[in-house]
Order: structure tokens, then sequence, then C-alpha cells
């Protein structure tokens, strides 16, 4: 596990400490990493899971308390290529709200200016959870979704199997990897990505296979601009699911400063959402 017993127990005494002095209420957060989950859509099942309805009303319960007041609403493996639910979602949440969908290969120029006028401002490439693509084929769409819309890339997967494409993947116009690599033998790989230019979600701590706190430094280390924080809510298959001390543990590791750049400048810069 990424973060010990131990370290489990001491993060769910700091969310109450967290609370009781108000901090977070104090803080403002962008949400870089969140799933909605509405059955009106299409679901798709994916290895074997079909995720539990959970609407927006269930994810603004959640984050209001924590201080979100915006962020990007990312699509799942199991939303497939379905733009239906973003059609519906973007404008309900306003401007201060983005979206990371998937489309395949030929989507049409067209169709995806007419999602980047709605709200939509990444392309993901979901690795892990069974989209199979060829790097020039993932370096090919990042490279014209950009062009028409100016969007960025998401991948999600395990950094280390990036390791042979680090030179193609660093040429991208710009490029953020999930849930901090997955790995502790990504970690290289992401950091040679890292100074590159590529951003890093600092989300899914209860999912990853590394020492969280370490990783968080060393990415900051080498590019303060580079972290950008989400929850993860509704954190489907994850081992742990995003606690609030999560939040703690980003502002202990990194300090006031840094952690204010994680939370809101560096991602209202990646996802060029510009909050009223």
């Amino acid at each position: 596990m990424s973060i010990s017993r131990r370290s489990f127990l001491a993060g769910s005494a700091a969310v109450a400490l967290s609370a009781a002095s108000g901090h977070a209420q104090q803080r403002r957060l962008f949400d870089s990493h969140c799933h909605i989950i509405d059955h009106r859509f299409p679901i798709i099942e994916n290895q074997g899971y079909t995720p539990p309805n959970f609407p927006l009303e269930d994810y603004l319960a959640q984050t209001k308390p924590l201080g979100v007041v915006a962020g990007a609403v990312v699509s799942g493996s199991f939303q497939g290529n379905d733009q239906t639910y973003l059609m519906d979602l973007l404008p309900r949440l306003g401007p201060n709200w983005a979206g990371v969908t998937q489309i395949p290969d030929d989507y049409p120029d067209a169709e995806i200016a007419k999602l980047g006028k709605l709200g939509v401002r990444a392309v993901r490439f979901n690795v892990f959870r069974g989209r199979i693509d060829s790097v020039d084929d993932i370096v090919a769409l990042a490279t014209r979704v950009h062009s028409v819309a100016g969007w960025h890339s998401e991948i999600y997967a395990d950094a280390a199997a990036l390791k042979p494409h680090v030179d193609k993947l660093s040429k991208l116009p710009q490029l953020s990897i999930d849930h901090l690599g997955m790995t502790e033998a990504g970690l290289p790989v992401l950091l040679d990505l890292v100074a590159a230019g590529c951003k890093v979600k600092a989300t899914g701590f209860g999912r990853v296979k590394m020492d969280v706190p370490k990783t968080l430094e060393l990415i900051a280390a080498k590019n303060p601009n580079a972290l950008v924080f989400g929850t993860d809510i509704p954190s489907t298959r994850a081992a742990r699911p995003f606690m609030p001390s999560d939040i703690d543990l980003v502002e202990k590791v990194l300090g006031p400063e840094l952690a204010k750049k994680a939370f809101w400048d560096n991602p209202l810069a990646l996802y060029r959402v510009k909050v009223a």
C-alpha cells in the first residue's frame, strides 16, 4: 500500500483537527480529477466492473465542505467515448469547470471544436484500464486535438510502461499523468517527463503503489508548477477511497506556498479556467 496503516490513522486524526480548526473552509480548491457517474447516460462494463450511480448532487455534497469551487470532470473507462453526459453536465456546472473526455482516433475535428466550446479541455488515454493505442497513435491524436481546440492530453498508465516512449511523449504540446504515475518503478520515468514539462495529478493516493510523500516532494523539487491536486472522488476501484486527510497530506509535505500552487494555480493554468 502507498500509505501505511499508521499514516492512514494519523491522517484520520489530522482531518478531525483540520475540521475543528476550520482549515477546510479556508481553502479554495480546484479538483483536477473527479468522476460523475450518471446512469441516465451510457455506462459500459469495463474489466468486469460497472460503477454505481454517482450523480452531480452527490459529488457536490461531498466536496463543497472541502472548499472545492472549480474542477475537471474526467471521463472514466466505463463511460467509453460517450459525450452526452458531458454535454449535460458542463453547462450545469458553469465556467469554473472543465471536462476531460475520451474519443476515438478518427473523431472529427468539427466535433472536437464543438466539445471545446462546451468546456472540454483535454483528451484522456486510459491505458491502465485497457485502451490500446500505439504511442504513435497517442501522439497523433494528442497533437491534433491541441491544434484544433488547444486541448492537452492525459494518460492513465503505470509510468514504468512509458519508459521506451519518453522522448516522443516529451515533445507533446502538453501532457499530464494521472495518479502520480501509479508505481514506485515508474517514478524515474515520471520525473523525466516532469523535467520536459509534463504535469502530474496528485490524485488517487489510495490506489498507487509508492511512497506518496516522497513522490510529491520529488516532483515539486523538479518543477513546482507540475503538481495538480484532485480528489479522485468517488475513487472507483481504489483500494482505499479518497479521504479529506489527503488534502492535509499535500499541504504538510509541500508547505503552504507550493500546496496553493497544486490546489489552485497549477490546475487553473492547465485547464485554462478563469474563475470569476
